[in-house]
């Protein structure tokens, strides 16, 4: 038997993956235990594509969670920041300050703050101001997002208690009344803990699924206006429409979202406070965002696990720049609202074009081994949120499945596979992107 290579030596040569040289010693280590030292090339491409890179979104899933839901391009400088210092007065201030102020203006809101995300924001407000006493929420609002998160855990973990109401389809404003009379001379003990009393209801949006039917539902301005109903209403609206109108678009808000609920409106109708992510509808990074009631936001600022959950500077940063955006109207510079507001049309000629390109290339006299074709497209906006709503858009189709020849670029491209044709929706891909989409068909249809 041959003796194998050195480690070092194996490494060395596998250096224009781009990989550092530790990693390459591991890729060496791993092939020559595994005697296939002619496999290490391979297992060096495979190591490099198990890091974040970046691809495009051509499955037309607007908020694909697998691929970081809303793309964001946010540029800054390698500097410092005054993330925590007051510049007025040379002190230590808050990195809450300065975001806090932007999103309340842009909510409409007294004050707001961030977190990591919105089951964080969701976890700290029940923390916060409902620790050892109960929370009311529907039996139909108990949901459970992506991972196997679920209501109940959260809750449980905040240290409140769960007081369900109503039924799975239907709840009253009597059934939110009785909860809050829970503990009282006359209420039923419905808490574990009946004497501490309701703290506050918990409205949750069904973001990812609809109950339909023989429903009834008690809305955030019911509960708000009710004078039997003390206590705190907070609303998670989970995908983070800001405001139904959509004043940064040049047109109408998009139909579809018609029934979706907005942080400007919810807190109209009187919540007072209302949760919601960065990552879906808002269009920014992963965050999530606690906007309402001055005295309540700084409640959940005063809490120990504000500093457990708190944001980095990129994201503050991040969600700086979007929400700048907003308060400008300026909705063609967050990528998401620029997917949204493109036109079938618009995607229809970017289609066509692309197939005109491909066959210009191929020639009448040598047809393309695949064949291509533009057409209709349905997209969908994704990330549990609006799981009704079908988006026309327009794109390509390849006979056959080119998944995995696309999603193998160095750039990878992701499409979906439908009715044994690979579906390329081009409502999710950048226009700057159809140069590189069209030479990657023609490289898939051997051109």
């Amino acid at each position: 038997m041959s003796r194998p290579p050195s480690v070092d030596q194996l490494a060395r040569s596998l250096a224009h993956h781009g990989l550092p040289h530790p990693v390459l010693v591991e890729v060496a280590r791993r092939a020559i235990a595994l005697d296939r030292v002619d496999h290490a090339d391979e297992l060096a491409r495979r190591r490099a594509r198990r890091m974040l890179v970046p691809v495009i979104n051509a499955t037309g899933v607007l908020l694909h969670t697998n691929l970081g839901r809303a793309p964001l391009a946010v540029e800054t400088a390698a500097t410092y920041t005054n993330l925590e210092l007051n510049l007025a007065t040379g002190k230590r201030g808050s990195r809450q300050a300065a975001i806090g102020e932007l999103l309340a203006t842009a909510c409409g809101a007294e004050a707001a703050m961030v977190v990591n995300n919105c089951a964080g924001a969701v976890l700290l407000t029940l923390a916060a101001l409902a620790q050892g006493r109960g929370v009311a929420v529907g039996r139909g609002e108990m949901v459970e997002i992506g991972g196997g998160f679920r209501i109940p855990d959260v809750m449980n973990q905040s240290g409140a208690h769960l007081v369900e109401v109503g039924t799975t389809n239907r709840s009253r404003l009597s059934d939110y009344v009785a909860a809050a009379h829970a503990g009282s001379p006359s209420g039923p003990a419905v808490t574990s803990n009946p004497a501490a009393g309701l703290a506050m209801v918990l409205k949750v949006h069904r973001s990812n699924y609809k109950i339909v039917g023989f429903t009834e539902d008690v809305s955030v301005r019911e509960l708000a206006a009710s004078p039997d109903i003390a206590v705190p209403v907070v609303a998670d609206i989970g995908s983070g429409l800001l405001d139904r109108s959509c004043p940064w678009l040049d047109g109408p808000p998009p139909g579809w979202l018609a029934d979706e609920p907005a942080v400007r409106q919810t807190l109209g109708d009187g919540a007072d406070l209302v949760l919601f992510s960065g990552d879906k509808l808002f269009g920014g990074p992963q965050a999530g965002i606690i906007a309402g009631r001055r005295d309540l936001v700084e409640r959940c600022g005063h809490h120990p696990l504000a500093r457990a959950l708190r944001p980095g500077s990129l994201v503050i940063h991040a969600l700086q720049q979007v929400t700048l955006a907003y308060l400008d109207r300026r909705g063609e510079d967050i990528p998401l609202w620029r997917m949204v507001a493109a036109t079938t049309d618009e995607l229809e000629q970017r289609s066509e074009a692309i197939v005109a390109r491909i066959e210009a290339r191929a020639g009448a006299s040598q047809p393309a081994p695949l064949s291509i074709t533009a057409g209709p497209t349905e997209a969908v906006p994704g990330g549990g949120t609006l799981p009704t709503v079908i988006l026309p858009s327009h794109g390509l189709r390849v006979d056959g499945d080119i998944t995995e020849q696309l999603r193998n670029r160095d750039r990878p491209i992701i499409a979906r596979v439908e009715e044994a044709s690979t579906v390329i929706d081009l409502r999710t891909v950048d226009r700057l992107d159809d140069a590189e989409l069209t030479a990657a068909l023609m490289s898939s249809c051997g051109q």
